[in-house]
């Protein structure tokens, strides 16, 4: 008996696939990124998918970016009122000009 279970659970093993159907490799794990949004070209709508980016500073944003003209760089975003180092710092690596 010990004998025929060696034997089932060795042809079983030897029958399983050496990487899983489920298995991801680390390069696809993150096929899909966010892309950066950006500053001088999002919406209300759009700007307010950023964390700490509700629709009054999103209207903010947009509302210095017709007045001032673009971004020249994403540091910039600190002068729109209500945009301080820790909602930038939220943002660093999701905005772009």
């Amino acid at each position: 008996m010990k004998l025929l279970s060696s034997l089932l659970l060795a042809t079983s093993i030897a029958l399983l696939p050496t990487t899983p159907a489920f298995a991801v490799k680390p390069t696809e794990a993150k096929q899909v990124k966010m892309q950066k949004l950006s500053i001088n070209k999002a919406s209300i709508d759009q700007l307010t998918q950023l964390p700490g980016i509700g629709e009054s500073k999103a209207k903010a944003i947009v509302e210095h970016r017709n007045k001032q003209g673009p971004f020249k760089s994403v540091e910039q975003l600190k002068e729109v009122k209500g945009i301080g180092d820790k909602v930038f710092a939220k943002l660093e690596g999701k905005i772009t000009l």
